[in-house]
């Protein structure tokens, strides 16, 4: 059997019954990294063959945990914490026991987007889980460009030397937004910090954070009636600039200036 297995964000004793069973009855582990594995299982005096399974050996990993099954072995992966495969090592190794015909199972468990979620008290109905955002500054701003004018609430993984990044560049293509930094999940030093996107993040960045970030409000903006085009030409009849009026439009709408720029395009 292979089990994919969710273990504690911060908390040694938010991990379930199921996954300390399954831990009990492997044969081997695949973890994100050993060192930090091997802390959780001593925290449940459990011992277990450990083997790494990271984004540089993701498909070697693979063929051995395929072949560990074959044999009628018990598997269990996990990552450094919360769920395998989101935003963390684990899609390939589903790819490739999925293609292959062999079955696995998951088991569930803590997950920080969703904690970071009810802390925020932002809408929770709907929401998009975009996760890490592209180092490079091109394709993060055509990623954050596809959800400008989503309603429903983002969430956003981010390494606290990335939050002043990540957070401009959300400015940047969304305009003002309410957002929620929450950090330190489940553990001593917890805390879930509204703030304004134009204001930034204040204080130092610590601990791994998730980014909870309002949805585009219906806009209240009579001009939101007309067509982008008509709209762009309505603030340049009022005597803005081109790149004001193209800017105002945006935040207006709650969609990206390249997109009012492309279909205003001959003003």
């Amino acid at each position: 059997m292979i089990s994919f297995v969710a273990t504690p964000i911060g908390n040694l004793k938010d991990i379930t019954l199921r996954a300390l069973e399954a831990l009990r009855a492997a044969d081997a582990v695949f973890c994100e990294d050993t060192r930090h594995t091997i802390k959780l299982l001593n925290a449940y005096e459990i011992r277990k063959p450990l083997y790494a399974c990271h984004k540089f050996n993701e498909r070697e990993a693979a063929e051995r945990i395929l072949a560990l099954s074959r044999e009628g072995k018990n598997v269990c992966i996990v990552s450094d914490a919360g769920m395998p495969v989101v935003s963390d090592p684990g899609r390939e190794v589903c790819r490739i026991l999925r293609e292959a015909g062999e079955q696995y199972t998951v088991l569930p468990g803590a997950n920080a987007a969703l904690c970071a979620l009810v802390l925020s008290a932002f809408p929770a109905d709907r929401f998009t889980f975009i996760g890490f955002l592209p180092e490079k500054k091109a394709e993060r701003r055509a990623l954050l460009e596809r959800y400008a004018a989503a309603r429903e609430t983002l969430l956003f993984h981010c390494a606290p030397q990335d939050v002043d990044i990540y957070v401009s560049a959300i400015f940047e293509v969304f305009g003002e937004r309410r957002a929620c930094a929450v950090r330190e999940i489940t553990k001593i030093h917890e805390e879930s910090v509204p703030f304004l996107l134009s204001g930034g993040l204040p204080g130092e960045k610590r601990g791994e954070y998730v980014l909870v970030v309002e949805g585009a409000r219906e806009a209240e903006n009579p001009l939101n009636a007309l067509s982008v085009r008509e709209h762009v030409a309505a603030y340049l009849a009022q005597g803005m600039d081109k790149k004001e009026a193209l800017k105002r439009t945006a935040r207006d709408r709650g969609i990206s200036k390249s997109e009012v720029y492309r279909e205003a395009l001959g003003l």
